[in-house]
């Protein structure tokens, strides 16, 4: 069924377009909650070390997947301008962008093993997180295409093509990580290493599905996409211009973030496997509402780029309705049930480590449900300013924001000599104040006035 049979900007249209992607991010959680489940099962240092490498190899690529990742606002733009033709060739550039960034990435990898030193962790766990972030940066290549690709079927609004891609390469990840961590089926234990393979395994298989679908003959004919695979110095030129501040901003904020992690995780391994968890449980709040903002940022700069700003803004008010819907339950499990949602990470053989952990890991998840409604509004809000091209501001009160919150965390543990509990609650509290700044810069309506590409 098609979206133009719904209410322009409306929550039935906001559900064609974000549910899926909805859905396509919740498979991208799966993929990464079940191998640290897993891992959780050999002991909290493989669990830990996961999270440390995982978040770490996604720092290394974060610029790039920003970057690429404004294909959806591009793409949306042209497509509500009526250009089709522009589209694809949005795509090629971006794979050239891919073609052109990943030996700088592996060349990169030793500043990861520094970083590990100096932000204090423990041999025992940086030898596990080590293992895992090699494997992960060498299969960096298939992410980014994979993220390239889901952002043009989510620019042109198709996207249940993402989420057919995001549920295969999930079941792939799952049943590759299960089978090459334990030694299923007489394979090998791989361990640590078993659970990276299989995260690149299932981005593959994501990859050679969007791939599928990108070449049909009847797609291939409705965006002229025989004429694409060419460098348009003017469609690159705005990818960089438009793109640049996202993918500064994702690497700086995911920077904070890393450092944020390891700021707990130095603190012990108790501590470490408190936040971990509860880290592991913020992912499933926190990235199924991306596929929030995608909906957002396609419909936004769809409508802007028909030139009609109020229905940009409906769109808006739509993605915040869904994305409310969606945190109310978050909410209801993190307040009635922590302690079972934390137990989920027990090991086979209980530790004292993680007897020390789960009491820590309650608290925090109970403080973590302050903000989960208020960050549905706020990646709406944010995905609104993106479509509509408002990405350098976007970018520097994201970064800001991120690093507050990390130093807000390091002054705590460090200097204050707070608790685990007490330093997230002093983060979860400064979010909440610092959010209103998002909030009244959009409600300004500035955003209304940016052109990106030229009207038809």
């Amino acid at each position: 069924m098609s979206v133009k049979s719904y209410t322009p900007g409306g929550v039935r249209e906001m559900v064609v377009i974000a549910l899926p992607m909805a859905v396509s991010f919740a498979c991208d959680t799966v993929m990464i909650f079940t191998d640290r489940i897993f891992l959780s099962r050999l002991g909290p240092q493989w669990m830990n070390g996961a999270m440390v490498g995982g978040l770490t190899s996604f720092l290394m690529i974060s610029f790039f997947i920003g970057l690429i990742g404004y294909i959806t606002a591009l793409t949306a733009q042209y497509l509500g301008a009526q250009k089709k033709e522009m589209c694809p060739i949005v795509v090629a550039q971006g794979l050239m962008i891919i073609l052109a960034a990943y030996p700088f990435i592996l060349a990169a990898r030793p500043l990861a093993y520094q970083f590990f030193h100096a932000m204090g962790i423990s041999a025992e766990q940086a030898g596990p997180a080590r293992e895992y972030f090699d494997i992960l940066v060498y299969g960096a290549v298939v992410v980014l295409a994979r993220t390239c690709l889901s952002s043009f079927f989510s620019g042109i609004g198709r996207t249940r093509i993402v989420m057919l891609a995001s549920l295969s390469a999930m079941i792939m990840n799952v049943l590759a990580s299960y089978v090459l961590i334990f030694g299923k089926f007489g394979t090998p234990a791989f361990g640590i290493k078993g659970a990276a393979f299989g995260s690149i395994l299932g981005s593959a298989c994501g990859v050679l599905i969007m791939t599928v679908c990108y070449a049909r003959r009847a797609h291939w004919a409705e965006f002229a996409i025989k004429n694409s695979f060419v460098l348009d110095r003017q469609v690159m030129k705005k990818l960089l211009r438009f793109g640049y501040p996202t993918g500064v901003e994702m690497f700086f904020s995911v920077l904070a973030f890393d450092v944020l992690v390891m700021a707990f995780h130095s603190r012990g391994a108790a501590t470490a496997t408190a936040a971990t968890i509860m880290f592991n449980w913020d992912l499933v709040t926190f990235i199924p509402l991306l596929g929030v903002e995608v909906g957002v940022t396609s419909l936004v700069g769809r409508y802007m780029g028909a030139g009609q700003p109020a229905i940009a803004h409906r769109s808006a008010m739509s993605g915040i309705k869904f994305g409310i819907g969606y945190s109310l339950v978050i909410f209801v499990l993190f307040v009635g049930v922590p302690g079972a949602l934390v137990d989920l990470f027990r090991p086979e053989m209980n530790t004292e480590v993680f007897v020390q952990a789960r009491p820590v890991a309650i608290s925090m998840l109970r403080f973590a449900s302050l903000y989960v409604c208020v960050m549905a509004v706020f990646i709406a809000l944010i995905g609104a300013l993106r479509g509509a091209g408002d990405t350098f501001w976007a970018m520097c009160y994201s970064v800001s924001l991120h690093w507050a919150l990390t130093i807000i965390a390091i002054f705590s543990l460090q200097v204050m000599g707070a608790s685990a509990e007490q330093a997230w609650l002093a983060v979860v509290l400064t979010f909440l104040i610092c959010s209103g700044i998002a909030f009244y810069r959009y409600y300004q309506g500035g955003w209304k006035t940016i052109r990106v590409i030229d009207p038809a």
